[in-house]
């Protein structure tokens, strides 16, 4: 390989890479701009430094297309709507593309009638949650993103998994500073974390799971047959909890042992949901004095003296935002096994891996 080597693997074009990535897609059926949606989302986990949810995740995107289970050209359309409510089934189309238009249907809802809920059913896995987040809160709104996954955690002081390590996601403007997204996972580490040590054949810190017999294990291969554990024991169990209801429950999706795995079921449909709740700044306090006050918030959290061996006071996305600003003009890097995985599916289709990496590096 002629890309640029680091020691965290090889460094990619970012623009190159979600280029070839949307052509992938696209040779599964996806249209354009859909596969350019799925694609720009998996590629700005990257940039976030989300790596556990980029464009590794591209490879079982494009096996469940090629086996049918999630349909190439869905037809997502509102199924209920009381205004400032809205349940929108995703026709099983990509998760991302599904959850994009629930969320800008659900932005128009809120800008006029001051608050918006939509539930999403029938869809698929969509990533890391900060992509939608970011949509919402450049419309000048508060969003909260609840999701929920195959069951991969199991209840605390329990070994069997029942919950997934289902994501919470929480964004509102900053004024003149970037906005703060807290997007996390409800266990001690996103399992994709998990997954790409396994990939990697790299083993997993102490505390991120159990085996199968309820063991701690820093075994990768172990901790997947196993369960990872909530964060902060009883009360990430409780997050998780909330989100499947949620996401699950509540708009008639698969929850807890329902949902397929993404990776070791290669026959049943996974029917994901999720759940947006939208608030409209401007329909409580005008955009100019709520951004006033959340500058003078930030600047009053950044001007407390740091910990003896901190740095700085950082606030919820803040290092991904940082993140995002160096990786979009310095590129970002992938593991090897992720670039074999890129040429095995582009090369069928005429796509030269060599292309997404980064010509000499900046």
């Amino acid at each position: 390989m002629s890309g640029v080597s680091t020691k965290a693997g090889f460094l990619c074009d970012p623009v190159r890479i979600r280029n070839y990535c949307t052509a992938i897609f696209v040779a599964h059926g996806v249209p354009d701009y859909d596969a350019h949606v799925v694609a720009d989302s998996l590629v700005t986990a990257n940039l976030r430094g989300l790596d556990s949810h980029g464009i590794t995740r591209v490879g079982i995107y494009a096996d469940r297309l090629k086996k049918k289970l999630v349909n190439s050209v869905a037809h997502p359309k509102v199924v209920k709507d009381k205004n400032a409510m809205l349940l929108i089934d995703g026709d099983n189309g990509m998760g991302a593309v599904v959850t994009l238009q629930a969320l800008r249907m659900g932005i128009s809802r809120a800008k006029e009638y001051g608050i918006c809920s939509i539930g999403i059913t029938h869809s698929n896995h969509y990533g890391a949650g900060a992509y939608y987040i970011k949509e919402a809160v450049k419309a000048n709104l508060a969003c909260h993103l609840y999701g929920h996954a195959p069951p991969t955690m199991a209840p605390w002081g329990g070994i069997k998994p029942y919950l997934g390590t289902n994501p919470y996601s929480f964004g509102i403007p900053a004024g003149k500073y970037p906005p703060i997204i807290l997007d996390m996972a409800s266990s001690v580490v996103a399992r994709g974390r998990i997954l790409l040590a396994a990939k990697e054949n790299k083993s997993i810190p102490e505390g991120w799971a159990i085996d199968t017999e309820g063991r701690p294990t820093m075994d990768a291969q172990a901790a997947l047959a196993g369960s990872v554990l909530p964060f902060a024991g009883p009360k990430g169990y409780g997050i998780a909890l909330m989100n499947d209801i949620l996401a699950g429950v509540l708009t008639s999706s698969n929850f807890g042992s329902q949902i397929p795995d993404l990776y070791r079921n290669l026959v049943d449909v996974q029917n994901i949901g999720a759940f947006i709740q939208l608030t409209d700044i401007e329909s409580f306090i005008p955009v100019s004095d709520f951004n006033a006050r959340m500058e003078k918030l930030v600047e009053d959290l950044k001007s407390i003296t740091p910990a003896q061996g901190v740095d700085q006071i950082y606030l919820p996305g803040e290092i991904e935002n940082n993140k995002e600003a160096v990786r979009s003009e310095n590129g970002f890097s992938i593991a090897e096994v992720e670039v074999e995985m890129l040429s095995k599916l582009g090369k069928p289709m005429g796509l030269d891996v060599e292309e997404i990496f980064l010509r000499g590096g900046k």
